[in-house]
């Protein structure tokens, strides 16, 4: 079992030439990599963060360039388990479950990211990695020159990490962290489901009992309550559902600010409709309203306002 995880348990490594002072990979290469790590300030800045991670994804996925891999691991019953998936061009290429017994979760969780970016590296035209992680703070430790108990870990990603930065100045790598509690790309409403909100600010749920949770402000327009649906299950023909479909179509935004029209864009930043705008549009009565008085937007006919 330890050969499996070739050497995951704690060892200590600080004559490695890759903690030679000088020579450091942050001394020559402090541009390639960066960290994104989520603010725990308050409700708006976490809603923030998971839009920026799901607009990250967008993009990722329809780049032929990046490789976007996410990580996690956990500890039951004294076994641990590490899982990592690599994704490009909207297309899963390597998942990777490892197990063993009597290891931390920081441990298998750093086992993890060495193993996807290992992988990740050797793909062919891929010169950005983006690792999303629910744990940060273990990923920081890989530019981490003083001594800790992951340091043998450390040494290989760093050997593996010169080896791609030295390929091409433009290859790069980005740490954005994804807190276990946003149930990122898990939810069962699916990732895509717009959260809405009532007046005592708490989100509607997916129900049909008295009505269900939006009809009784849509129900009384057929147009309308389909447009609500299309934008609520973001399933409606802007560019950021065409190129799923059409990657070599245009989607970037009539407006010419974004580079792919985007159901966020569009409700909260697009000029192209702003007879109406509230910095809640999560309420269903301001959503309802940006709707009513844009009645070009998420519909099958060309806006030509």
């Amino acid at each position: 079992m330890e050969n499996w995880f070739n050497k995951v348990f704690p060892f200590f490594d600080p004559l490695n030439p890759e903690f030679k002072p000088g020579d450091r990979i942050i001394n020559y290469f402090s541009n390639c990599f960066s960290f994104h790590l989520f603010r725990k300030n308050s409700d708006r800045l976490f809603k923030s963060h998971i839009q920026q991670l799901n607009n990250l994804a967008i993009k990722s996925l329809n780049t032929p360039s990046n490789a976007l891999m996410v990580t996690d691991a956990s500890v039951k019953n004294n076994v641990a388990f590490s899982i990592a998936h690599i994704h490009i061009h909207n297309k899963p290429i390597i998942k990777m479950l490892h197990h063993a017994v009597n290891i931390t979760s920081t441990e298998a969780e750093f086992f993890a990211i060495r193993c996807g970016i290992n992988q990740a590296m050797h793909l062919q035209y891929v010169s950005k990695i983006i690792v999303v992680t629910n744990s940060i703070h273990t990923a920081r430790k890989i530019f981490d020159p003083s001594s800790h108990p992951l340091q043998k870990q450390v040494a290989l990603i760093l050997n593996d990490l010169r080896v791609f930065f030295n390929c091409h100045h433009e290859n790069m790598i980005k740490f954005w962290e994804c807190p276990s509690k946003s149930k990122w790309s898990t939810d069962q409403k699916g990732r895509n489901f717009l959260d809405l909100v009532n007046s005592d600010n708490k989100t509607l749920e997916p129900m049909y009992s008295k009505g269900g949770a939006w009809l009784q402000y849509v129900g009384h327009s057929n147009t309308l309550c389909a447009r609500a649906a299309r934008v609520i299950t973001n399933h409606t023909l802007i560019g950021e559902y065409r190129l799923h479909f059409f990657p070599r179509k245009e989607f970037s935004c009539p407006c010419s600010l974004y580079p792919i029209e985007m159901r966020h864009h569009i409700l909260h930043e697009c000029r192209r409709f702003n007879k109406y705008w509230n910095p809640r549009r999560d309420l269903i009565a301001y959503f309802i309203m940006f709707l009513k008085l844009n009645p070009c937007v998420f519909t099958f006919l060309p806006c030509n306002s």
